[in-house]
């Protein structure tokens, strides 16, 4: 095995792993960074799921990178242009050579003698054990398993003759078109599949236990359009990202306070687009606006298809599968060629990885997450886990600028290790997605990092309130158990620095 060193090691090239070491690259260069991934190729989840018509569900302004803005007309991005602007950046930011392919990280150990982390990854290629080093870690894996998703067993399932499909193993060469497709599922996937399918395929049935609210919005921003012919475009940027997040805010706070209004306003859009003969019952959810994410749907697409007939809806339980499609609790009978299981996640904990404190394995589920970000008794260990309610990249912007001021603060105090301590009884059974009650978070919540009854250890969801909270306030605030970094280990060990702590 050989050692490799560096003062940051990041797991994961997707957007979270890709952003953090952009913001590193900018505000720390002088830092010693790798990014290791699994994969073979830099994208994350926007490498992975290549099924039809996979997009982004949050708008191009906030789904980009603050110090990156992703311009488009589109409001939403599709997987294509999401990977493209991912390889963009890696190649703006001189990051190519940085980002080790193909390593599949099984064990992170930390020791307080050493002050250091060491990883044990296996080269997926040639199934050779590599090692390497560092003083901080940073996740930056998401939550669910890459290897497969969530899948459910049906009755009788031996018995279909068709092929079986999950949207995160997708096959490139699946050929559908002229065929009956039955996706199951009513979440943000299956409403992508269905329109996106329904172009080619004879027709596609979406098969749903419960609905989801349905959002359909423009997918061209005419603002942002109008704008760019008389201001300057850095100045459009701003003005679109910052209207972009209000309204993202503003819509869920309506829902949290008028949820029976919101309910309505959400419902009556859907039956205004599908026509006056729309069976509401397959789009009326049981549960209220938030409790699960909505399901953007840009130019309505979904409806469109489902109005001229290429697809439909069908809420019901499934009774078994026959060879030729599925009979239902209520005596229909849909006919399938092909079965999409969009069944949703399989929630997994800092991408698989087993982490050991000093040989010690500490139970993560019990721990709570400190700013939703680093973890309670962890030394030196980032998560970088972003909005539910809000893009994704928001909160992983503020945290990687967060730990850039961690980083800074450590090495200008001579410091070598950062552990979050509770100095109290905060601990509470809800996990850091507590705020969320789709099927994933139901499933595997249990699995994640808890939330404490009071900042720092609450999971915020709120952009503004993680601002203050990550940018403003003080790195050293009473929870936070800094040791001075020993001879020859910590992020201050090494000589000719030059940073200023935030």
């Amino acid at each position: 095995m050989s050692d490799h060193d560096y003062d940051v090691l990041i797991v994961g090239a997707g957007l979270s792993g890709i952003g953090a070491a952009c913001h590193l690259q900018r505000e720390q260069p002088q830092r010693r960074l790798a990014i290791l991934e699994r994969r073979q190729r830099l994208g994350g989840t926007w490498d992975l799921f290549r099924y039809p018509g996979i997009r982004s569900d949050s708008d191009i302004a906030t789904f980009s990178f603050g110090f990156k803005p992703l311009r488009s007309e589109h409001f939403l991005a599709d997987g294509p242009t999401i990977r493209g602007y991912l390889e963009d950046t890696v190649r703006e930011y001189g990051l190519g050579e940085r980002i080790h392919y193909g390593l599949n990280i099984v064990e992170a150990n930390w020791s307080s003698a050493e002050q250091r982390w060491t990883l044990t990854a296996i080269d997926e290629a040639s199934g050779a054990h590599r090692r390497y080093v560092c003083r901080f870690l940073i996740c930056g894996t998401g939550y669910y398993n890459y290897n497969h998703g969530y899948r459910p067993h049906f009755p009788g399932e031996q018995a279909f003759e068709g092929q079986w499909i999950h949207p995160q193993a997708w096959p490139q060469q699946l050929d559908y078109s002229g065929k009956r497709v039955l996706v199951i599922g009513s979440g943000a996937t299956a409403v992508t599949l269905v329109p996106a399918m329904a172009q080619s395929a004879a027709h596609v049935t979406m098969l749903q236990r419960s609905p989801s609210y349905i959002f359909s919005l423009p997918n061209t921003d005419h603002m942002a359009r109008l704008l760019g012919r008389v201001l300057p475009r850095g100045w459009v940027d701003g003005i679109v990202r910052g209207r972009n997040i209000a309204i993202q805010r503003c819509l869920y706070m309506a829902c949290r306070a008028w949820p029976k209004t919101m309910r309505r306003l959400l419902l009556a859009r859907v039956r205004r687009q599908l026509g006056p003969a729309a069976d509401m019952r397959h789009f009326t959810p049981d549960y209220l606006p938030w409790d699960e994410r909505l399901c953007f749907v840009p130019d309505g697409d979904l409806l469109r298809a489902l109005r001229a007939g290429q697809a439909s809806v069908v809420t019901d339980t499934i009774e078994t599968f026959t060879a030729d499609g599925v009979q239902l609790a209520s005596g229909t009978h849909l006919q399938a060629d092909i079965v999409v299981t969009a069944t949703g996640l399989d929630v997994q904990l800092l991408g698989g990885m087993t982490v050991k404190v000093d040989g010690v394995t500490p139970s993560l589920h019990h721990k709570m997450s400190y700013k939703g970000l680093l973890i309670e008794d962890v030394p030196n260990l980032a998560w970088i886990i972003g909005y539910t309610n809000a893009s994704w990249t928001l909160k992983a912007d503020l945290s990687a600028r967060y730990l850039c001021r961690l980083l800074a603060y450590m090495e200008h105090h001579g410091l070598g290790a950062v552990t979050p301590k509770d100095q109290g009884d905060h601990v509470t059974e809800h996990s850091i997605l507590d705020s969320l009650q789709s099927g994933y978070v139901r499933r595997g919540g249990h699995r994640l990092p808890r939330q404490g009854r009071a900042l720092p250890w609450r999971v915020l969801m709120h952009y503004g309130l993680d601002r203050r909270l990550l940018l403003k306030e003080p790195i050293e605030d009473g929870f936070l158990r800094f040791e001075e970094a020993k001879t020859g280990a910590g992020l201050a060990a090494r000589e000719g620095r030059s940073t200023v702590a935030g």
